[in-house]
């Protein structure tokens, strides 16, 4: 039979091991255990002696998964290595070092698997590489894997937070490398320090993962958002910021953000094929998670059209490189709303379109599917036609977020004419006298 999911899940337990093989990739198959386990393996033959090489638990990897690794097993094995034997070798010194080189190059040909089993986004390999290469080498990366304790995970969780690693180093002619360390960074860096050793169980380097259990700190992120009062603020400093030339492309994301609640990158990245005027919504390829559909009220389509080229394609905001989207809305902010906004951020804007939604009504369920979490877009990835009411509250949130930015700037043209009509009534009085 060909391995699947039904036909491994149809497997009984027996009160003794024994082997499924596939038809279709000879060697390649699945050991059912007494206990009731499954486990994915390749069987061979390596100097007149057969050997098997457990490629996972069935769970922890999906069928494809073990068929796409066991083809690269027995690759190798076909040009004469022996993988059984250099695991036994690996097993009893490998370094964490090590661990992390052979957990970035399974990850990159998708077999360490991200949210719900995928292969990783190119996007968090970087940020797992980085805080690789920024703390968890330096700091363990001369260890063995085997040897590492739940007292040196918490004494690395205590480095971390304490900035042990930091450095500031420059990279290019216009780049630099900073670390710095701090509680958020331990917890994150405590997170995939426990999915490297899942993976070395998973493997088979090691029987047991020494981050379970471990309590990450909290990193006392504050989930900040913009009063109404604020949010009049933020438009006058928009406002003078247009006025004294900061750049256009910057400015505009800035205020797509807050019409929007999407993240940074989403806006950064969109491009015009995405953008559906027509059905009122980004239909965004690749997000934090996965494909998504954002209803998008009237105000930013607005925005947008002023933008709209003769032939839309490509990057809503191109960069000054042709084909690479725009990147200076962190420089542009720290010089114009973190002057009077200290800590505000531009993801603060995504929790304040957030809160303004709670504000004015709407339920978590439907916050969730304007923000494009999670249990929010688990039904959008199939649909082409967003709900009325999901459009309705788009409308609303964005329209009262955009009455908010403006409404200082009405107020004062408001005032303006009432002088300019004060000053007419003044000269006619005059000339009458």
């Amino acid at each position: 039979m060909r391995l699947s999911n039904r036909t491994i899940e149809a497997l009984e337990v027996q009160a003794a091991d024994y082997f499924v093989w596939d038809e279709e990739l000879p060697g390649f198959g699945v050991r059912v255990y007494a206990s009731g386990r499954k486990a994915y393996l390749v069987q061979y033959r390596v100097n007149r002696r057969t050997r098997r090489l457990t490629l996972g638990i069935h769970g922890a990897l999906t069928p494809e998964m073990a068929r796409k690794e066991a083809k690269i097993r027995l690759g190798d094995i076909a040009k004469g290595g022996d993988p059984a034997e250099e695991r036994k070798t690996n097993r009893e010194g490998l370094t964490v070092r090590e661990l992390c080189d052979r957990y970035l190059a399974d990850a990159e040909i998708g077999l360490v698997p991200g949210k719900r089993r995928m292969p990783k986004k190119a996007s968090t390999l970087k940020s797992d590489r980085s805080r690789i290469d920024a703390h968890i080498v330096p700091l363990l990366g001369s260890r063995l894997v085997k040897e590492v304790t739940r007292a040196d995970i918490h004494q690395f969780m205590r480095d971390v937070a304490q900035g042990k690693a930091r450095r500031d180093r420059k990279t290019k002619p216009r780049g630099r490398s900073i670390v710095r360390g701090g509680l958020g960074t331990a917890g994150r860096t405590l997170g995939l320090l426990g999915g490297l050793y899942t993976y070395a169980v998973r493997i088979g380097i090691v029987e047991t993962n020494p981050v379970h259990g471990i309590v990450k700190p909290a990193s006392n992120v504050r989930q900040r958002r913009l009063t109404e009062a604020e949010y009049r603020t933020f438009g006058e400093i928009l406002r003078e910021a247009e006025a004294e030339g900061h750049n256009e492309t910057a400015l505009t994301i800035i205020k797509v953000l807050a019409l929007t609640g999407c993240r940074r990158g989403e806006i950064e990245k969109l491009r015009w094929e995405e953008v559906d005027e027509a059905g009122r919504c980004f239909r965004l390829a690749d997000t934090k998670e996965g494909r998504s559909i954002r209803p998008i009220g009237p105000e930013v389509f607005a925005l947008l059209n002023q933008r709209r080229p003769a032939k839309a394609k490509g990057y809503v905001f191109e960069g000054d490189v042709a084909g690479k989207p725009f990147d200076g809305v962190p420089k542009v902010w720290g010089k114009t709303v973190r002057l009077q906004l200290e800590d505000v951020t531009p993801h603060a804007l995504r929790h304040s379109f957030a809160s303004m939604a709670n504000d004015l009504g709407f339920t978590e369920a439907t916050i969730a599917a304007l923000l494009g979490h999670a249990a929010g877009t688990t039904t959008s990835r199939y649909v082409h036609n967003l709900d009325g009411v999901l459009i309705a509250a788009a409308e609303k949130v964005s329209g009262h977020i955009a009455g908010l930015i403006r409404q200082m700037d009405d107020e004062r043209q408001g005032m303006r004419a009432l002088f300019e009509q004060w000053g007419t009534v003044t000269e006619q009085w005059a000339d009458a006298a």
